[in-house]
């Protein structure tokens, strides 16, 4: 069992990383709050279902744009100011929505432009956040603080949900804005501690050059590239949760839709309270390439049974598989990319949020053509297809071996130079540095 547990060698050796690790609990608590709170306001004010659906919409075409150059201002710039300029802003953009709720009328444009600023601020601060961590964690413990960082992220999505839908039917949405005011400030004042993260010497000026030197680094780096496209293909091509409403009538279970959304968190929650075995292994992209398969067989698995409770538990296997292998590429990112690139290879990131937002497109699509099931198990097909035909394609990605592989060790060895050089400034004892490295 102590071999299953949670890695914590990341929180116990950084102190930047525990308080990265507090102040992104913290937000994404709060805007847990706000993603249910928004859309309920949304549909109080408007009754169309067209009008809730336009919010997902309106935040694409920001969230990528901005991610793009996010990444490339992570380079460029200090990335703790970054991560607390961004992060103050949106603690603003809280402020106009609590403001608009307590209006007499509330008005229902602030709500979209709100969306919309949110999405931008969001594509800026992600890339710097990424980027963050291989500087504040030591180079044998990226696999256990991406697993870290993943319970951080299943802890919010599970409570805040939990708590928004009380606050909104008992107390009445203003307060879920409220309280996610109150978790920016917080958040804030946890960034603001954390020490200064500077670009590197010789980095250029954020421009859409620099954002394609990123790219053709990426295209050069097949094993890197595969990692992009598997989780595409999963988050594209895999995740019906567009149609759990209609799923659920099918299931003659209306009861089982709020088990459905929380079933993918918990699975991946249960993933990551046992992720200690996740820094044993070498072969990351062979891990990714077997989660995204199992995931894509599962879903298949959820489209074709009748039992409530068995679709139940398939969504939460395919939670915990998702996880998984967003560990493992989460792994080969942090441990390959130079510094100096990690900002602009993290904006690339957002092509995969964008990609799980037109897969429900692609779920409610089919469904609406072929119905519900066979829109969730052909979904499920197309992974496990896609998955195959990545790990055909691309053998980089199937041979990476954390242990050989030249980024890899090439990385590992500046971190260490980097380790030494501090503890040389710290008056660390030669043989004392060694014993630690």
């Amino acid at each position: 069992m102590p071999r299953l547990l949670p890695d914590l060698a990341p929180w116990r050796s950084s102190r930047d990383f525990r308080l990265m690790w507090c102040s992104g609990l913290i937000t994404n608590f709060g805007s847990a709050l706000t993603l249910v709170a928004l859309p309920v306001q949304l549909k109080e004010l408007t009754d169309s279902p067209l009008a809730v659906g336009a919010v997902g919409a309106i935040e694409l075409i920001p969230l990528i744009l901005f991610g793009l150059y996010g990444g490339a201002l992570a380079d460029a710039l200090d990335r703790r100011k970054l991560i607390v300029y961004t992060e103050a802003a949106l603690g603003l953009l809280m402020v106009a929505l609590l403001a608009n709720a307590l209006l007499p009328h509330p008005l229902v444009w602030p709500l979209y432009v709100v969306a919309a600023l949110s999405s931008a601020l969001g594509g800026l601060q992600r890339p710097a956040l990424d980027a963050m961590v291989p500087r504040v964690v030591r180079h044998d413990q990226l696999t256990a603080a991406g697993a870290l960082n993943a319970l951080r992220w299943q802890i919010g999505s599970i409570a805040g949900p939990s708590l928004a839908g009380l606050l909104v039917a008992l107390a009445g949405l203003q307060w879920a804005y409220v309280i996610d005011v109150a978790t920016f400030a917080v958040s804030v004042a946890l960034s603001l501690r954390l020490r200064p993260s500077p670009a590197r010497r010789g980095t250029g000026k954020p421009s859409l050059r620099s954002i394609a030197d990123g790219a053709r680094y990426a295209w050069r780096r097949k094993e890197l590239l595969g990692t992009y496209a598997v989780d595409v293909a999963q988050t594209g091509l895999g995740f019906p949760i567009a149609v759990f409403p209609f799923l659920a009538d099918d299931l003659d279970a209306p009861w089982s839709l709020g088990l459905m959304y929380a079933a993918l968190p918990a699975g991946a929650l249960m993933v990551s309270l046992t992720s200690g075995w996740s820094s044993r292994i070498h072969h990351h992209g062979r891990m990714q390439i077997l989660s995204a398969t199992t995931f894509g067989l599962t879903m298949t698995m959820t489209g074709l049974v009748h039992n409530v409770w068995l679709v139940l538990l398939l969504l939460t296997v395919a939670g915990g598989c998702d996880t998984i292998s967003g560990i493992f590429r989460r792994t080969i990112w942090n441990q390959t990319i130079p510094d100096e690139l990690r900002g602009r290879l993290a904006g690339f990131e957002m092509f995969s949020i964008a990609g799980l937002q037109l897969g429900q497109v692609r779920a409610g699509g089919m469904a609406a053509l072929v119905g519900v099931r066979a829109s969730v198990w052909s979904g499920g097909l197309m992974c496990v297809a896609a998955a195959g035909l990545l790990a055909v394609s691309l053998p980089r990605l199937m041979s990476y071996d954390a242990r050989t592989d030249e980024h890899a060790e090439r990385q590992r060895m500046i971190a260490a130079q980097r380790h030494d050089s501090t503890a040389v400034e710290s008056g660390v004892p030669s043989e004392d540095r060694q014993s630690q490295r």
